[in-house]
């Protein structure tokens, strides 16, 4: 890891996160899209606590810190600036590193700029502390007077003692200390205004003040001391993620480049969210609106635990998720009740994790509770039938949420697909083990998938642009002959359950007309370089992470330039800090805001799956290699390796080196025990291997 350079941030000419380039897309396949945060969202967030941190500590765009998030809103903000009265300019916000949250904001003024230092640290002496260092720094003279200024937004009255400010209420509790005295506060009516004591800044000599904000409300004297020893805390916070990994035993990575850099990122944003509640561990989406469990979600984020190296972490998860099994069978967690769809999940999530641990016990010892759960969905069913809705008569699932976009109950697809894959992936997992009593999956599985067929055969739909595709939402939704077209539904909401139902699902062959339409249909929406109003924003929005979903689609389907682009676009829909807001507005948009969580974490997850199986894809019995690597990747000539990263085929090594200057390229592979692949697909050129053998090496000429 490169050591962090102060100078290099603060000589950097400051273009503000909002104008990052918005250029046109590329035309796919010509050329690889550079990882340059084009799009990313002009109002965001990060985190910068420590791994399994019950205080989920938040920076925002403007180096703001933002508390007790309840019912869509911070109660308490506190913003940092400067004296005077020219507006803040937000030149530029930066991580130390992808490994290492210490967030440093720079903020621009006419004469001076605000350079802003966030880290939380972990003493023994003093418990959880979040830390503000505040410089003032000159920049065409050769020293300015000014002060820094605190404003804290919060319905709660402040009041200031000496270097302390306090909230009222709760018995005053300690907001933030000082190693200065805070002058105020003055009440500005919805905010309160500290500001501290007029000094100089000087070139190369910064006025400079320290706050501390006490997480476990803990009192002044016990944070004091470290009033005095800014330096000293943050290197103790450097020194804490300097020695972190990202990756557990047996498993490393090597990925060159911007992708590299989002892996160990990701790893840390999961981390980061993850908390131990009712004694385990619990992989968390997001810090605020999603920090909880939710099953679809959390089936992505288990497996880019396993591909991390977090196996043991991971089976916890997957135990707090069928804790949630309720005695009729149905498993239900931050989605609802009608989220249909969670208990076929689960049921997927448990034959992945047992393929990628090799430990087939706790699917075994779980079998009473997968047919309690296959009873309950197939009463679902007899329920609907009975209902006489549209559904019903299909033989589907009652009127459920649809989610990504579908809100409400309503007679719609996703639960049925997703419930198809998670019997589909019971079924075969119990044939390979031959294992008696699953009989009862297999029927369901037939039953549901000749009513959804039957379904999709009349509910397809013709596309402007010329193609056949099937909608999440029936015909007979009234939204769809809304008297004003804007209010109705756009083709794409919700198809992030086909795309799931894809791949990882593999509930359909490639050429099946409902792939063909789901990839046209994802082709047609793409805006930013990623299909776009597919989500909560219906128009002018862009559900993020559901661009990762696609681009795993066209990996499998073998469309390598529209899954490199793709996966592009969702990259460059992240902030410079590594991190997603769920939805956010297309550029330019007027009709769009933004939704959900940030860092979410799904997003963090897609992000690791989509780096692994561009190198090893999965592919039913198949194994494929190298699928997502192409002259793009290559052409930087620098090595890629995978080690001890599980498959359903035992875990495997990948090495691709180059062999010097234009002379080409060796990949070596090697499989430790498990399920033998029916084949090894490698890439067009290479010859073909016996997919037995456990250990061999390639070479091709470029």
């Amino acid at each position: 890891m490169a050591p962090w350079n102060r100078r290099q941030f603060l000589a950097r000419s400051g273009a503000g996160l909002g104008t990052a380039l918005a250029a046109a897309s590329p035309a796919v396949g010509q050329s690889a899209t550079p990882i340059d945060f084009r799009y990313a969202p002009l109002s965001g967030q990060t985190a910068f606590c420590f791994p399994d941190d019950p205080f989920k500590s938040l920076v925002g765009e403007r180096g703001e810190l933002r508390y007790g998030f309840a019912r869509g809103h911070f109660e308490t903000v506190i913003a940092f600036s400067v004296t005077g009265v020219e507006p803040d300019v937000v030149a530029r916000q930066e991580l130390e590193s992808p490994a290492v949250p210490i967030v440093h904001t720079r903020i621009d003024r006419a004469e001076a700029f605000l350079h802003l230092i966030a880290f939380a640290t972990n003493r023994a002496s003093e418990g959880r502390v979040d830390n503000v260092i505040v410089e003032i720094r000159p920049r065409t003279r050769r020293t300015v007077r000014g002060a820094p200024v605190v404003t804290v937004r919060s319905r709660r009255a402040v009041r200031s003692q000496g270097n302390a400010v306090y909230l009222d209420g709760d018995g005053g509790a300690l907001l933030f200390a000082s190693d200065q005295p805070c002058l105020g506060p003055s009440d500005a009516g919805v905010e309160w205004v500290l500001r501290g004591k007029l000094g100089p800044a000087r070139a190369g000599e910064p006025l400079r003040q320290f706050f501390r904000f006490p997480q476990e409300g803990q009192a002044l004297e016990k944070i004091a001391a470290g009033l005095a020893e800014p330096d000293a805390l943050l290197a103790e916070a450097r020194e804490f993620w300097r020695a972190w990994r990202p990756f557990g035993e047996p498993v490393s990575w090597r990925v060159p480049g911007s992708h590299g850099e989002f892996l160990t990122a990701c790893a840390r944003n999961i981390l980061q969210a993850r908390e131990r509640k009712n004694g385990r561990l619990t992989f968390q989406v997001g810090p605020t609106v999603y920090r909880g469990l939710w099953v679809v979600d959390g089936n992505f984020i288990l497996e880019a635990a396993r591909y991390l190296g977090y196996d043991r972490e991971a089976q916890q998860g997957l135990e707090t998720t069928w804790a949630l099994q309720e005695k009729d069978g149905g498993i239900f967690a931050g989605a609802g009740r009608e989220h249909w769809k969670d208990t076929g999940i689960a049921m997927f999530t448990l034959v992945r994790q047992a393929e990628l641990s090799q430990d087939w016990s706790y699917f075994r010892g779980m079998q009473a509770n997968v047919m309690r759960g296959v009873e309950f969905l197939r009463g679902l069913c007899a329920k609907a039938a009975a209902e006489g809705s549209a559904s019903g008569r299909y033989g589907l699932f009652p009127k459920g949420m649809g989610d990504g976009g579908l809100g409400g109950l309503r007679d719609e697809f996703t639960n049925t697909i997703w419930v198809l894959a998670g019997l589909n992936a019971v079924e075969q997992a119990a044939a390979k083990l031959r294992l008696s009593g699953f009989e009862p999956v297999a029927l369901f599985h037939r039953e549901l998938d000749a009513a959804f067929t039957a379904a999709a055969r009349q509910e397809m739909r013709s596309h402007p642009a010329g193609f056949d595709y099937l909608p999440m939402l029936m015909k007979n939704d009234p939204q769809w002959n809304a008297a004003d077209p804007w209010d109705r539904p756009q083709p794409q909401v919700a198809q992030w359950a086909m795309s799931h139902a894809i791949y990882p699902g593999l509930v359909f062959e490639k050429d099946d007309p409902l792939v063909k339409g789901h990839i046209a249909l994802m082709q047609a929406c793409t805006q930013e370089d990623m299909p776009a109003e597919t989500g909560w924003l219906p128009h002018e929005g862009t559900w993020n992470y559901a661009a990762a979903f696609v681009a795993h689609v066209y990996l499998w389907a073998g469309l390598e330039d529209w899954a490199r682009t793709t996966f592009a676009g969702f990259l460059n829909h992240a902030t410079p800090l590594y991190c997603w807001r769920e939805e956010q507005p297309l550029r330019g948009a007027l009709a769009a805001n933004y939704v959900g969580d940030m860092p979410h974490n799904w997003a963090s997850a897609e992000c690791v799956l989509y780096l692994r199986h561009m190198l090893a894809l999965e592919d039913g019995a198949s194994l494929r290699l190298l699928a997502g690597i192409g002259e793009p990747e290559l052409a930087a000539g620098e090595p890629f390796a995978i080690s001890g990263s599980p498959t359903r085929f035992g875990r495997i090594s990948i090495r691709l080196q180059p062999l010097g200057r234009k002379h080409g390229w060796r990949l070596e592979f090697e499989r430790e025990p498990g399920p033998t692949p029916a084949s090894i697909v490698l890439p067009r050129g290479i010859t073909p291997v016996d997919p037995a053998a456990r250990k061999w090496s390639a070479t091709w000429a470029v």
